[in-house]
């Protein structure tokens, strides 16, 4: 797996992979990640594809379901906590 592009913002951290024939589509903040994974052959214009498909409501959509992703976790680590 090769790191193709890294995109900084402050929302968070998105890299795009190249593997076996895919673009993966990672997104960090803080201790989450999410990915996505999309073969190189449903993406028009290969890496310029692929900063297409990220457009701002995808991204402000990401950066949501972290809140949310967050949010579960602190919940399950609270039961935990008993």
């Amino acid at each position: 797996m090769r790191v193709i592009a890294e995109l900084p913002r402050p929302d968070c951290k998105i890299s795009i992979f190249s593997m076996n024939m895919k673009f993966i589509i990672k997104f960090e903040q803080g201790n989450l990640e999410q990915s996505f994974k999309i073969s190189e052959m449903d993406v028009t214009g290969g890496l310029d594809g692929i900063f297409q498909l990220l457009d701002e409501e995808f991204i402000t959509k990401v950066v949501a379901r972290f809140k949310l992703m967050n949010e579960d976790f602190y919940a399950a680590y609270q039961r935990y906590e008993g």
